[in-house]
């Protein structure tokens, strides 16, 4: 039976002051009953869309029909902590391939756990993946469920970009040689483009496009500049901002503004600037724990125009900053009166944000702007 929840606008919204107007949050519940989601891709009809819960599961949502039981042929998942089913992706050609990419994670004999990316067909009802093939499987596995990364992208150009977390060994970031601490980039069809940094050069893996990052939860192209940029969880502090560059070291463990969880200086860190690593677009120096992120490039509500969002789990709200070139400002946080973790948050066709909400009984969201506040 569909735990679809009719859309109805709720009539308490967020009163929140940007600069000297004030605007109005409004929030429709979607959906409820969701298990932990942790991201969502829309439909080529701009409505519908692929929601992943952590669990194992593959949902197909409608408008007016809710979730669908879980479509079939998805991977088997290791869903400890904060390991399961985690990003969904179509593919450019979607329409023509009906190919789906999933990232998902997986453990050996001994627990030992790392992220796995592949894709699958999707069936015209949306109701089976055929013909999935496993693409790329993080090695070593060195997680127990921590520190997974697992974010997707594609650029303007068709290479896709994957996040690979460090498995809670913050030292193999640095290693070129491992795909942990990395963001990869692929051909669209999972090959490697003879263009990668490391191509061809001995101990380290052809598919890294960067090194030395944490925990990256967030990825997405920057509509203005054509770049991939990237969000991820410091250790305690230091979450940060990142705009990457083509075989750049962004610097964990080396190099980081947060401190060990312990309350002392992580272990091989050097400081927050470091010779030949990059340097944070932006940084917090007490960690909101980001995750999903999305840029807004929408005329219907101009007053989120050239911005960014992320989602924050442990402070529990949605992050709206601006942008301008490569500066970035936090303006507001939205959503925090509601006390729900944000794991993920994409622009939609029509100009809303949809949000999901990681908890037991986890929300689809759709959040927008008031008419009065002008659209």
């Amino acid at each position: 039976m569909s735990r679809f929840v009719k859309m109805s606008l709720l009539a308490v919204a967020l009163t929140l002051s940007q600069g000297a107007a004030a605007q109005k949050v409004t929030v429709e519940e979607l959906q409820k009953g969701l298990d932990h989601p942790w991201s969502l891709a829309f439909m080529p009809d701009g409505q519908s869309m692929l929601i992943t819960e952590r669990a194992g599961q593959l949902r197909f949502w409608q408008p007016g029909k809710g979730l669908s039981q879980p479509v079939s042929g998805v991977p088997k998942v290791w869903a400890q902590r904060q390991g399961g089913l985690l990003d969904v992706a179509l593919a450019p050609d979607f329409t023509q391939s009906r190919r789906v990419w999933l990232t998902w994670t997986e453990a050996d004999s001994q627990g030992r756990a790392g992220a796995a990316v592949g894709y699958g067909s999707l069936s015209q009802d949306s109701r089976q993946l055929t013909d999935f093939r496993v693409v790329l499987r993080q090695q070593p596995r060195l997680s127990s469920g921590a520190n997974l990364g697992s974010r997707l992208a594609f650029d303007d150009k068709g290479y896709l970009y994957i996040t690979f977390g460090d498995n809670f060994h913050a030292e193999t970031a640095q290693d070129p040689a491992s795909l942990t601490g990395k963001v990869i980039r692929l051909n669209a069809d999972g090959s490697v483009p003879n263009d990668n940094p490391f191509v061809g050069k001995a101990g380290a893996r052809s598919e890294v496009w960067t090194w030395g990052m944490r925990n990256p939860q967030g990825l997405a192209l920057n509509p203005w500049t054509h770049e991939m940029w990237e969000s991820e969880h410091g250790p305690r502090g230091g979450d940060e901002v990142n705009i990457l560059s083509k075989g750049k070291n962004y610097g964990w463990p080396l190099a980081t503004w947060g401190i060990d969880y312990s309350g002392e200086k992580v272990p091989g860190s050097k400081g927050g600037r470091v010779a030949g690593t990059e340097q944070p677009a932006l940084w917090w120096k007490v960690s909101p724990a980001i995750s999903g992120m999305a840029f807004y490039n929408s005329p219907r509500f101009p007053q989120w125009k050239n911005g960014l969002f992320i989602g924050a789990l442990k402070q529990q709200s949605l992050i709206h900053l601006t942008v301008d070139g490569k500066n970035i400002e936090e303006k507001e946080r939205l959503l925090a009166d509601r006390k729900e973790r944000i794991r993920d948050v994409r622009t939609g066709p029509d100009g809303y944000l949809y949000v999901l909400t990681d908890e037991n009984d986890g929300k689809l969201l759709k959040v927008g702007l008031a008419e009065s506040s002008g659209q």
